[in-house]
């Protein structure tokens, strides 16, 4: 397929319910098979112009002016032309098998039906996915899907590959394999690429270009001469630029009380583990990091440690300084016993939003305690400020980008003040000054005397909070 043209002229884009633009006054030219890495801070619409090249953005989600466009047409009447892999992986997915759903994209741009299984075994191998074809799309790992969404889309062979930070959950030994099976795979197509692992794409692109928030192009220009002349500007907007390191390892937190204990634990779901052996403590005032390859039950051991679901064996207990005069076991614990002990960040943000806006959102669990409507409002107050959310807190969380849902994310869980937070990749999606403040955030909790349990790939979050590590392999 040919490589297509992109335009941007005037354009942008509110959200619906929200008061400011995620985009306006956008002029932009991506020329047929060039490769742009699109940079800017949290919030500056990437993600919103992607899906709209890719025409999924809808007449009821939002308002536009302007004109975006692909070879010359339309951006909506023009898809097929180009294709997009979405920031959440699990939005990614359409259907129940591994196969099926890299062959989706294929089947509805009429490619031969004998030309198919060929496409599908070349993508998969290309982003180094090993699994069998029939594996259920909702077993894999959250990394594991986002090897499978940028499968489907070089399957298809479009004529523009856009990706929304296709590295993010990827352990690192896996990201320059998978940078590599895109660039391979999409050679001759045009390509853009929203990504914070700025040091990963820099000499693999043609151009950088940096959004401003709320408005047009900030910096562009070859990607060496804009990180090296302008980096300073750039790190201090938020961008993530390397050789810019916004807080430096920190020497290892001993911690306190031992609140959380595994012994031999293994960790799994309907009775099979995926991983075992498992010996950790979570102390006051101490963090922990999770880590490990993709698949390897990272985010299990987190659902387990936040009791909500039982260990396939061995033993998870909390201690008298967590637990009170509960029972030891997490697992049995009620909802509104948990709520104040032991707090879950989930990998995909949007599957724990209930509420139509950000404030309510954050109020679920504070009157889920009982507390007065004066203490939920002042709690919910406190949070929004802590996590630079204010300005959000009448918008849907279904409208914020990737970042901002993460610290929504993060803020649902802190407005119960849990002793133990577990959090599953806390620094998805974070433009360098959200990352830093979420760093500043958990180390206040760590002074409090709160644990922090992260499920994470980034070593420098780990480095920041010196935080104990826990390797699952």
């Amino acid at each position: 397929m040919r490589p297509a043209a992109l335009r941007a002229e005037g354009w942008g884009w509110q959200h619906a319910g929200r008061r400011g633009w995620a985009v306006r006054g956008l002029d932009l030219r991506v020329e047929p098979g060039e490769r742009v890495l699109l940079l800017g801070p949290s919030g500056a619409g990437k993600s919103t112009l992607l899906k709209a090249f890719a025409g999924v953005l809808g007449d009821d989600e939002g308002e536009g002016e302007g004109r975006l466009l692909v070879d010359g047409e339309d951006a909506a009447a023009a898809r097929g032309r180009v294709g997009l892999v979405l920031q959440a992986p699990d939005a990614n997915i359409v259907l129940e098998r591994v196969g099926d759903d890299v062959a989706f994209g294929c089947e509805n741009l009429r490619v031969p039906a004998a030309d198919i299984p060929a496409r599908v075994s070349a993508a998969l191998a290309a982003v180094g996915l090993g699994v069998p074809l029939d594996r259920s799309t909702a077993a894999l790992s959250g990394g594991q899907q986002q090897r499978l969404a940028v499968a489907g889309v070089l399957a298809m062979g479009a004529g523009a590959v856009l990706l929304d930070e296709p590295t993010a959950n990827l352990d690192p030994r896996g990201v320059p394999a998978v940078r590599d099976a895109v660039l391979a795979a999409a050679a001759g197509a045009t390509l853009v690429v929203v990504e914070h692992r700025v040091d990963v794409w820099q000499d693999h692109v043609d151009r950088v270009v940096v959004l401003e928030p709320g408005g047009g192009v900030l910096a562009e220009g070859p990607p060496r001469r804009v990180l090296q002349e302008e980096g300073r500007a750039l790190a201090a907007a938020g961008v993530w630029v390397p050789g810019f390191v916004p807080r430096p390892p920190r020497t290892p937190r001993p911690g306190g009380a031992p609140l959380l204990v595994a012994e031999a634990l293994a960790v799994g779901r309907d009775g099979a583990a995926v991983a075992s052996g498992i010996d950790a403590t979570a102390r006051s005032g101490g963090a922990l990091a999770v880590l490990g390859p993709n698949g390897a039950g990272k985010s299990t051991f987190a659902l387990t440690a936040g009791g909500l679901i039982p260990p396939v064996a061995g033993r998870l207990e909390a201690l008298p300084a967590l637990g009170d005069r509960l029972r030891a076991e997490p697992i049995r614990w009620r909802s509104r016993e948990l709520l104040p002990r032991i707090g879950s960040v989930f990998q995909q943000p949007e599957h724990q939003f209930v509420a139509p806006t950000v404030r309510q959102e954050l109020a679920v669990g504070p009157r889920a305690l009982r507390l007065g409507e004066q203490a939920v409002a002042a709690r919910t107050t406190e949070v929004l400020e802590t996590l630079r959310l204010g300005a959000l807190a009448d918008a849907n969380p279904f409208t914020l980008s990737g970042g901002e849902q993460r610290r929504l994310s993060v803020a649902t869980a802190l407005a119960t003040a849990p002793k133990v937070l577990v959090v599953d990749e806390p620094t998805f999606g974070q433009d360098a000054r959200t990352w830093s403040g979420l760093v500043d955030l958990f180390e206040r909790l760590l002074d409090d005397g709160s644990s922090v349990i992260a499920v994470t790939h980034d070593e420098r979050f780990a480095d920041a909070l010196g935080a104990d590590r826990l390797v699952l392999a």
